[in-house]
């Protein structure tokens, strides 16, 4: 079917008819006939993931396109305020996948409609596939943490230096982290004072409890940001994203491609995966396996102690993410994992003194 047939993306579950799925089938593989399918399941949250049988024909199957899939989308109430978020990650799918080392989820439809604030994904199930996938209230031990950061240091450094975001470039569609305006309508009192109060903001320590603080951390931040190196990030390395693969390999998945410096996700994800005591431990032995793997692949790497310095840096990053991050996109026990941990990480590396000894 033309592509045509695929617009205006539909952003009801019950729009989502054979016909229609066949049109977004054949968008990457003519020819492909769907003969039915069936809604298995449907699992509400920040997006929609919906499980669909396809009746395919011998051509779809020859194509490689399973029998159960998994469709992505903005179906919910608040899902139409979120169009920047559906259309980075049609970005990661249409865009990235194709060069990236990272392993993701085999994608059969990438689209989005901005007019109607819209992104729909077609993916492997990656539940039918047999996957196991990382929880964030079950801590990773650090080889497992080591492996992924090798693949998250090769796809760092398949922008290192490049012209990849300039006008023309491959990835000219990505935005820099500190450009974007998402905290600005969250980091005011009323709103602030009731995550503070929260059961999250029970577990972090009271030095990061001040707003002032906390804006003027995230305004250095942002300064830090754009006077380093910035790489292609996956953008949400966080454990509920991650998996493991049947043959052992890490995969990854709901990432937000954005424009930002390499500690900045190194230092989300290290911190975010490993327990408290463990990290302590493992954290300088793991940065610099990851520089370790930067340099093989070709890359000048700054110096440990430049990286490490980076890492308490964004450590005020991660803890941003979740002491505000709404229980309608994660559950309020998974929030306050994160925001203890990187509490604790921040009371460690001293990232108040950090911030404001920057001269950015």
């Amino acid at each position: 079917m033309a592509s045509n047939n695929l617009f205006p993306l539909p952003t009801e579950i019950e729009a989502l008819t054979t016909e229609w799925l066949n049109a977004a089938l054949n968008s990457r593989n003519p020819g492909v006939t769907l003969r039915d399918s069936e809604i298995v399941d449907i699992n509400h949250g920040t997006c929609t993931k919906v499980r669909i049988r396809l009746d395919l024909d011998e051509a779809g199957k020859a194509a490689g396109i399973p029998e159960l899939v998994i469709l992505k989308g903005g179906f919910e109430p608040h899902s139409r305020m979120m169009p920047y978020m559906h259309n980075q990650e049609v970005h990661a799918y249409a865009d990235v996948l194709p060069h990236t080392p990272l392993r993701f989820p085999t994608c059969y439809f990438a689209g989005f409609d901005e007019a109607q604030a819209q992104g729909i994904i077609i993916m492997d199930d990656l539940v039918a596939r047999g996957v196991t996938f990382l929880h964030p209230q079950k801590p990773q031990e650090p080889e497992l943490v080591a492996r992924r950061l090798t693949m998250l240091a090769r796809h760092h450094a398949m922008t290192w230096g490049t012209d990849d975001f300039k006008p023309g470039g491959r990835f000219d569609w990505a935005t820099q982290t500190a450009d974007s305006t998402h905290f600005d309508s969250i980091l005011v009192p009323e709103t602030w004072r009731s995550y503070v109060d929260s059961a999250r903001g029970a577990a972090a320590s009271v030095c990061f409890h001040d707003l002032d603080w906390m804006i003027r951390t995230k305004n250095k931040m942002n300064a830090l940001s754009k006077s380093l190196p910035n790489v292609l990030i996956h953008g949400d390395t966080h454990l509920g994203n991650l998996y493991i693969d049947i043959d052992g390999e890490p995969g990854f998945f709901d990432s937000l491609p954005h424009i930002s410096p390499i500690m900045y996700e190194v230092s989300y994800h290290v911190t975010g995966a490993l327990d408290v005591p463990v990290r302590r431990l493992h954290e300088r032995d793991l940065v610099s396996h990851y520089r370790d793997e930067l340099v093989r692949c070709g890359v000048d790497a700054p110096p440990m102690d430049e990286l490490m310095h980076q890492f308490g840096c964004f450590l005020a990053n991660g803890y941003m993410i979740f002491i505000v991050n709404a229980s309608e996109f994660q559950p309020e026990a998974i929030n306050t994992a994160y925001t203890a941990r990187f509490s604790s990480a921040m009371l460690d590396h001293d990232t108040i003194g950090l911030i404001e000894r920057l001269e950015v």
